[in-house]
């Protein structure tokens, strides 16, 4: 195939880890690559997540009949979902688009894309982490997926067997192999479902940021500049400008999370992505160490043992990223962390909050605008953006330079939108 990029100079706005894999990938290919943010490295979404870097994160969020839990969810202060009422303009139509992808048939076609964005995730991070010395950084790890009291786990609920069928290894354990395998594990916690051949993100800020200075010794710029403005000249070029910074640029991949969206409205498109907003909460002094990532299914939450500490993470909170972080999240999810954790030191609590950027689908936009040559879209990633990485980057660099990549990628082409 002939590379649709001629020049070998690519800019990548966004320094999450959805844009340091892009930028690595291109600069296997050969590219010279200019990363722009207006923080450092990993220090945005890419900082707080759970750190779970699984081959098997196939299920999407819109499953069929979920609309049903959505009261419950809003009436309970600890529950998995809120939002912001001033934002419900904005989330009102993407939430009815989210509902009509919960078929049967939509889910089984996304969580078939998503399996392919996850494969080789692993594989690809130890290539890129190789000579770092950070590779510590991914821990091998279980996926342990924990069911409090008489519940108990049915390997022909849906979101196993989607699992299942795209080849998860995967078991239930009982009360006696749970607490083997944690002992710090509450009473209450009866059964499990065990996912197998996965990592974890020892500190996924860390795990951005090493792979970010790989990238830079390997040649790539760095530009720290908030970017206010994207617009294209006659020649094709395009122009950031932001801070009194102006940057032109022939190629350009758009990997900066939710901003990358309101940069495209000058140009005339306008996308589906809402901010869904998550949160944590970190115990340095936890008192406990974690084996493995945890899922407290009920709750839907993850525990992990990281560098600094012992962190819960989870929660959809719909609201407008600018609007003040409600740090009422955070101390929901340290009181369940608590439950699941009895003795868990919840003392010194570090509370963080980010931004999601999610399509109603649950499936990013990859691919090149069809208007605006040369302008590619890697961003939308939703809760998946840390297992998504390395596949995006990989695809992205497959369609700049021409060589074919292993991956239908029609079902996150941006143009589905348009």
């Amino acid at each position: 195939m002939t590379p649709i990029a001629s020049s070998k100079e690519i800019t990548v706005l966004g320094a999450g880890i959805v844009g340091v894999c892009c930028a690595l990938s291109l600069i296997e290919a050969d590219y010279k690559v200019t990363l722009i943010d207006k923080a450092g490295p990993g220090e945005a979404t890419s900082f707080g997540n759970a750190g779970v870097i699984s081959p098997w994160s196939c299920v999407p969020q819109c499953l069929p009949g979920v609309w049903k839990n959505v009261p419950k969810w809003l009436l309970d202060k600890n529950g998995p979902v809120t939002f912001d009422y001033r934002y419900m303009p904005k989330l009102l139509p993407w939430a009815l688009q989210f509902f009509k992808n919960g078929t049967i048939e939509k889910v089984n076609q996304i969580a078939d894309t998503m399996d392919m964005l996850m494969c080789d995730n692993i594989t690809i991070y130890r290539r890129h982490l190789a000579g770092t010395g950070c590779e510590d950084l991914l821990v091998d790890s279980l996926y342990v997926n924990v069911f409090r009291g008489d519940t108990t786990p049915d390997l022909n609920d849906l979101p196993w067997k989607l699992r299942i069928d795209r080849g998860a290894p995967i078991e239930i354990i009982g009360r006696s192999e749970l607490i083997a395998l944690e002992p710090a594990l509450s009473k209450d916690c009866q059964s499990a479902v065990i996912i197998y051949d996965q990592t974890r993100a020892a500190s996924p800020g860390k795990l951005s940021k090493a792979l970010a200075v790989k990238a830079m010794k390997l040649g790539a710029k760095f530009l720290r500049m908030q970017v206010a403005s994207l617009t294209g000249n006659e020649d094709g070029t395009y122009v950031l400008q932001g801070q009194g910074i102006i940057h032109h640029c022939k190629h350009l991949v758009l990997a900066g999370g939710f901003g990358s969206v309101d940069l495209l409205k000058p140009l005339g498109i306008r996308l589906p992505l809402i901010s869904e907003r998550g949160y944590h909460a970190e115990f340095s002094q936890a008192g406990i160490e974690l084996n493995h990532s945890i899922m407290d299914v009920a709750g839907k939450f993850v525990v992990s043992s990281m560098v600094d500490g012992v962190r819960a993470a989870g929660t959809t909170e719909f609201a407008h990223p600018d609007t003040p972080a409600n740090y009422a999240r955070s101390k929901s999810l340290q009181h369940l962390a608590k439950q699941l954790l009895p003795d868990l030191s919840i003392d010194f609590p570090k509370y963080w909050m980010g931004v999601r950027p999610s399509f109603p689908d649950n499936l990013p936009a990859i691919g090149e605008l069809e208007n605006y040559p040369n302008i590619f879209t890697a961003f939308g990633h939703s809760h998946y953006g840390m297992g998504m990485a390395p596949v995006t980057g990989r695809i992205i660099a497959g369609m700049i330079s021409g060589r074919v990549a292993n991956a239908n990628i029609a079902a996150v082409n941006p143009q589905r939108f348009l």
